[in-house]
């Protein structure tokens, strides 16, 4: 039996490489991989639907499960996951030393629809007091002016979202002061210029992470692995697989990092032992059972902003067929 030949759009990390050299593998298919940014894919899946396996926002996938247009289907595999008080950005002028003085600022981000944007105002809401109601958004482009939102998106009348002009940039409005706040995954050219006017907005951010770990249990999600849903009804057995190869190439991802006869990426400590100590052996679990504190915080803050029409219930999200893999 011939292999299925499959086009494979993915970033390139420790969690997708061994898909990529072939240590793990898609059984029953032959990948073509196209690889590149996360917001280049999306967009790629989303507007075309370029491919038929794919990282895939998890923002943007709940907006389209939501609409019921979705042209993929998710398995539970979260390639992507990242803790984001570090994506807050402030002036240094306006008074703003914690997360509640930014109501009724002005604060800029890429897309609206961005999963790091969505968890970064779950967490002003939930934690802070500080609903996206009571922040003025203005999106369009980091560093490259005319940026748009990768597929239209809707959110709630008392949601202030606006585009910045089309000449601007939004690393620029905050360097010149025209927005007070910025929240960007990719650290703004002003702040990496060390530009004495914008700094993060949690100064020790690491150390607010674990404080929110602590006190929540919650490992944000970023990316989801999606299926285009007519190759995923056509073969039946496909979605499984699918799981299971990135289950075990994250398996290899955290094997290499426990080797310690030369160390397998370019830093001079591993912390596995102080990052295990905090979050468990499983710290990167896989599987809708172990995410689905995540999955519905995400929900919940997608519907109560308008993104996504309606709630969800995350087996929604997911190929049945992949739903009691994770043992």
């Amino acid at each position: 039996m011939s292999s299925l030949r499959i086009s494979f759009g993915c970033t390139v990390s420790d969690r997708t490489r061994p898909l990529l050299d072939g240590r793990a593998a898609i059984e029953g298919c032959e990948l073509e991989p196209i690889t590149g940014e996360p917001e280049d894919l999306f967009a790629r899946a989303l507007r075309d639907e370029e491919f038929d396996v794919t990282e895939l926002s998890l923002s943007s996938y709940l907006i389209v499960v939501g609409r019921r247009s979705s042209p993929y289907l998710a398995v539970p595999a979260f390639p992507s996951r990242a803790f984001r008080h570090s994506a807050v950005y402030v002036r240094t002028d306006r008074g703003i030393d914690r997360p509640e003085d930014l109501v009724g600022m002005a604060v800029g981000v890429p897309e609206f629809q961005q999963t790091a944007a969505l968890w970064v105002r779950g967490i002003l809401a939930d934690r802070h007091g500080v609903p996206p109601t009571a922040i003025r958004w203005r999106s369009g482009g980091l560093e490259l002016p005319g940026g748009e939102e990768r597929i239209p998106v809707q959110v709630h009348e008392g949601i202030d979202l606006q585009p910045i002009d089309g000449t601007s940039t939004l690393s620029a409005m905050l360097a010149d002061g025209r927005l007070d706040g910025l929240v960007s995954p990719r650290p703004p050219s002003c702040f990496e210029a060390g530009d004495p006017q914008v700094r993060r907005l949690w100064r020790d951010h690491r150390a607010e992470e674990r404080r929110f770990y602590r006190d929540t249990g919650l490992f944000p999600i970023m990316h989801v692995v999606a299926i285009r849903r007519s190759l995923a009804d056509r073969y039946p057995w496909l979605a499984a697989n699918v799981f299971r190869g990135f289950a075990e190439a994250k398996r290899l991802a955290i094997h290499d990092l426990e080797q310690t006869n030369f160390l397998r990426v370019t830093l001079p400590w591993i912390e596995l032992d102080s990052v295990r100590a905090l979050m468990g052996d499983d710290y990167w679990p896989y599987g809708l059972a172990a995410n689905r504190p995540e999955l519905e915080s995400a929900i919940r803050w997608s519907v109560e902003e308008g993104l996504s029409p309606r709630s969800l219930d995350p087996t929604e999200l997911f190929a049945a067929e992949t739903l009691d893999l994770e043992k």
